[in-house]
């Protein structure tokens, strides 16, 4: 009997601020790649986020090209990189938008399962966004198990999934 295949998507910004939001600053993620695993067979896990802008920190900057080189080393872990959007409030302030994640995501989620390149997806997010490529992945027989923060945890993803993961507890053993 082989083993179910499972493959891993990860929204890098919606992980960050989950963690950060639980106060934790640092995760294991080959322990997290295992826990979200199971006994399962990892094919691939794919992680999508943005570079920081050089010009405004550049000391953060290559902080976090030194972490998207750390992951890059993990067996079958694709960084995808997406642009950073800068906008300007009305107070003057600027804020960062990751732009172009939920699309690679949703892309490869949906093209994964068309390719039979897994079983079952687990996806690292509580963004409903997702909810239409979910469903295309489920008509080609897939399973969609949602891994959730309760900080950014859509009701309307989870239900759409065909299980799910609390996350809160399982971010402490990382």
């Amino acid at each position: 009997m082989t083993k179910e295949r499972v493959a891993i998507f990860i929204d890098g910004s919606n992980l960050y601020y989950s963690l950060k939001n639980l106060k934790i600053e640092r995760i294991d993620f080959q322990k997290l790649l295992q826990l979200l695993k199971k006994n399962k067979l990892l094919i691939s896990t794919f992680y999508y986020n943005a570079p920081l802008n050089i010009k405004i920190n550049p000391k953060t900057y290559w902080e976090q090209q030194k972490f998207f080189n750390e992951l890059r080393k993990i067996p079958d872990f694709n960084v995808v990189l997406c642009k950073l959007r800068k906008h300007k409030r009305k107070n003057g302030n600027y804020v960062f938008d990751v732009k172009g994640d939920d699309v690679h995501l949703a892309v490869d989620l949906v093209s994964g399962a068309y390719e039979d390149l897994y079983d079952t997806a687990i996806i690292v997010s509580g963004d409903e966004d997702f909810v239409p490529a979910i469903k295309k992945a489920q008509k080609l027989g897939k399973k969609i198990i949602n891994a959730y923060f309760k900080s950014s945890s859509s009701a309307s993803l989870k239900k759409t999934c065909d299980d799910f993961i609390y996350m809160n507890d399982l971010a402490r053993e990382l």
